[in-house]
């Protein structure tokens, strides 16, 4: 408990620093406009594999951040920001955080919340017009987060340091272009030097069609081009959000030291369908989707899709069995939603996935099964805090290569309370 309260004290000290106005004798200010946001999220969960020789992990963390933006220097457009995370357990560290290079117990089941403190975001930003640019370490999220993410699922949020440039200057066209040169991963892992660029445009017709094209040049990894049509249609009485997908991944063409290490000549041979939509009828949600990571044989020359810098947390199962990668066969996901959401009564959902292979692996498709189920809400009485109950049910395949270990049950629970200020 004293670790805690050192590291929450640290990160108020750098907020402190922070919101001290800088003045010179003339009344010269270098900070003006401080605006200061936080949050503390604390977490239970409790991770189950069936006919495993560890102990269920039983994790409690708590996740406190604080951030401080303010203009600079009195120059017009010119402001920054910065914020601090930390990350720890409470009750002692009964989970294991491999493959964090923090110290974990190797006696439990995996729960990638390590314990340790950083800055999560320390940019500087300039506005002029309809373009914006910021330089520095920052959260980026593009899209539906598939490719481009924070990974905000996790304790300790996924930054890059990049350099990124906005543009509006077309009504109803948005441009994003990018240089990253490291990522900070949700592990307590030093900085990934890269060299990477993300290209990025979304034109919207109307409310029913955006679409939406891109290309995310990770080096060493795989360039990775696709186009996406989205929307919300209204029909007979229900809004229907759809999202229509293909990408396909080709050779690297920024062939440095990258992020990743598969494939390691950054050769790269794949591609990705993804279509789902999800009806919201008086607040009834009925959903269906289908995606593909598509997948070879051994030998063949070719890859299986995957995209390592997207908060992969969000597709593919909550239980997480396919973070690591995607398996040699590929990756086909037909899922089915089904819930409710009321600003009153918050939202439930419970989502069933059926996982197969693209390509057959000795002989086999089926990589499983999996049930999950959500309810969050606000918290009556207290503005900023809500509450958050979920659950993950793998049910085993009979494909087991490449080290996902896919044959055994996992069972993962959650409980959440989350305050932002």
């Amino acid at each position: 408990m004293k670790k805690i309260t050192l590291s929450i004290v640290a990160i108020a000290s750098i907020a402190g620093a922070f919101s001290t106005t800088l003045s010179a004798d003339d009344g010269f200010s270098l900070f003006n406009n401080l605006k200061a946001n936080g949050e503390v999220r604390a977490r239970y969960e409790n991770v189950n594999v069936q006919d495993s020789l560890k102990n269920d992990a039983n994790a409690m963390t708590v996740r406190a951040t604080i951030g401080i933006a303010a203009d600079v220097a009195g120059v017009d457009g010119l402001s920054m920001k910065a914020e601090a995370t930390t990350v720890q357990a409470i009750g002692g560290v009964k989970y294991d955080n491999n493959p964090s290079t923090t110290i974990g117990n190797a006696n439990y089941e995996t729960v990638v919340d390590p314990v340790q403190t950083r800055f999560t975001e320390g940019y500087l930003q300039y506005k002029k017009g309809a373009t914006t640019a910021k330089a520095g370490r920052q959260i980026i999220n593009l899209d539906n987060q598939r490719f481009i993410g924070s990974v905000d699922w996790r304790q300790m949020p996924q930054s890059f340091d990049s350099a990124i440039v906005v543009n509006n200057s077309i009504e109803n066209l948005t441009l994003i272009g990018g240089y990253v040169w490291g990522v900070n991963t949700v592990k307590d892992e030093p900085t990934a030097k890269t060299n990477s660029v993300v290209l990025h445009a979304a034109y919207k017709v109307n409310p029913m069609l955006t679409v939406t094209g891109y290309d995310y040049m990770l080096s060493s990894f795989a360039d990775t081009a696709g186009l996406a049509l989205t929307g919300d249609v209204p029909l007979a009485g229900a809004k229907i959000g759809y999202r229509a997908e293909y990408a396909s991944q080709g050779d690297a063409s920024l062939d440095t030291s990258g992020i990743v290490t598969t494939p390691t000549t950054g050769k790269a041979d794949a591609n990705y369908y993804n279509l789902d939509a999800l009806a919201n009828i008086s607040g009834l949600l009925v959903g269906a989707g289908y995606e593909v990571l598509s997948g070879h044989t051994v030998g063949d020359g070719k890859t299986a899709f995957f995209a390592p810098l997207g908060t992969l947390h969000a597709f593919n199962g909550w239980a997480d069995k396919f973070l690591g990668g995607t398996p040699t066969g590929g990756l086909c996901d037909a899922s089915a939603t089904l819930g409710y959401t009321t600003p009153s009564l918050g939202k439930a959902m419970v989502v069933y996935h059926d996982f197969k292979t693209d390509v057959a692996m000795s002989g086999k498709s089926d990589l499983g099964s999996e049930w999950d189920a959500l309810y969050t809400n606000a918290i009556p009485g207290v503005k900023g805090l809500s509450g958050l109950a979920k659950a993950a049910y793998f049910k085993a395949g009979d494909v087991n290569s490449d080290g996902f270990n896919l044959t055994k049950d996992v069972n993962k629970i959650w409980l959440q309370l989350d305050y932002k200020f």
